[in-house]
């Protein structure tokens, strides 16, 4: 195992070690806000990870489009649909409420977190972020003091900041509690519907998430593995069933997106039933993970870019 490995096992097993690590993370987003411009900020995040320089003038690939995008589409919706309590009502407008889990509290500050009033199980989310999770199946198990302190960091730290993801710039920080859902294969599989000018191309479906076996597959609509991934390379060899009701989160999927050129709309499917995950506009910050690498130039070809209103 790498040092880097590491690292990230040591990070993602250990709650101390995850709290300094998102101090740290708050500090550099809060130096790059103070010094960086929007597109200074964008640059230099790209380039940090790819090595090189997008091309924000005439972008082609799909990683260069969603930089351009940061920088140059603003609609208000996004920041409604990216913010996981306010798209609650957004999905009820759209006559969806019975596909949403259920609400256990939400919190402004992390004092008025009561963890006696949850059930022995739930899900801790940060509603204006990404990634910032905690799922707890066994509330007796937690060190409840450094969870708080995480959660705080949370709750004074903006995506906004090292990437410049527009729509979580003026987002109001909040936690919200969640009940604890479980799929037929013991954990809970998310179905990530990649929808492009309001029509669903392909599906992500993770299998095994957090164990040595992980398989992270797209599929077509028809669920005929397709040759490309995320971070990592496809896995035909595992079979990951396709959800039920995948034609019927299809259709939900397209009413949601409407118009808006790109949103990666997620759900869960817990016994036969749709449950709705959340929206997301710049998965891994819109960076070129797409592997093999060529398909950031062939998936770019499907983001139509929208006129700029900034």
């Amino acid at each position: 195992m790498s040092l880097k490995s590491k690292l990230v096992h040591l990070k993602n097993s250990n709650p101390f070690a995850y709290y300094l690590w998102n101090v740290q993370q708050k500090k550099k987003g809060d130096k790059a806000l103070r010094e960086l411009s929007d597109q200074e900020a964008v640059i230099s995040l790209y380039k940090t990870y790819s090595g090189r320089v997008p091309n924000l003038d005439n972008p082609k690939t799909f990683s260069e489009k969603q930089q351009w995008m940061k920088l140059n589409y603003h609609n208000p919706l996004m920041t409604t649909c990216a913010d996981k309590y306010e798209v609650r009502q957004y999905v009820t407008q759209k006559g969806y409420a019975h596909l949403l889990n259920g609400v256990l509290g939400v919190y402004d500050k992390i004092e008025q977190l009561d963890v006696a009033q949850l059930p022995a199980q739930f899900v801790l989310k940060a509603t204006h972020g990404s990634g910032w999770n905690l799922v707890c199946t066994d509330k007796s198990k937690i060190n409840w003091w450094i969870w708080k302190k995480i959660m705080n960091v949370w709750l004074h730290n903006n995506i906004f900041w090292p990437g410049r993801e527009w729509p979580y710039k003026n987002m109001k920080p909040r936690l919200i509690a969640e009940p604890f859902l479980k799929d037929n294969s013991g954990q809970l599989m998310d179905f990530k519907l990649f929808c492009f000018s309001g029509k669903v191309h392909f599906i992500q479906a993770n299998k095994g998430r957090g164990t040595d076996n992980h398989a992270q597959n797209f599929y077509d609509l028809d669920w005929n593995i397709l040759p490309f991934g995320k971070n990592l390379k496809p896995r035909p060899d595992i079979d990951i069933p396709a959800p039920v009701n995948l034609k019927e989160m299809a259709r939900i999927a397209v009413d949601l997106v409407g118009d808006l050129p790109f949103v990666r709309v997620d759900f869960y499917e817990v016994d036969d039933k749709i449950i709705f995950g959340e929206m997301t506009f710049y998965p891994k910050s819109g960076l070129p993970d797409f592997t093999p690498p060529e398909y950031d130039q062939i998936l770019g070809d499907l983001l139509i870019l929208p006129k700029a209103t900034v």
